[in-house]
């Protein structure tokens, strides 16, 4: 790992905001993936 110096704490913390978010959106568009494919079953079986 490299010497972040006295800014270890705010570049690490903003590291982990980052990935936080990052893995918020890829539950909301695996949820949503799975919403919009049911919905799309559920055409094809009742059209």
């Amino acid at each position: 790992m490299p010497d972040l110096g006295k800014y270890a704490v705010e570049v690490l913390a903003a590291y982990g905001v980052s990935l936080g978010l990052l893995a918020v959106v890829v539950l909301l568009s695996w949820r949503q993936s799975v919403r919009v494919r049911a919905a799309l079953e559920r055409i094809e079986n009742n059209g």
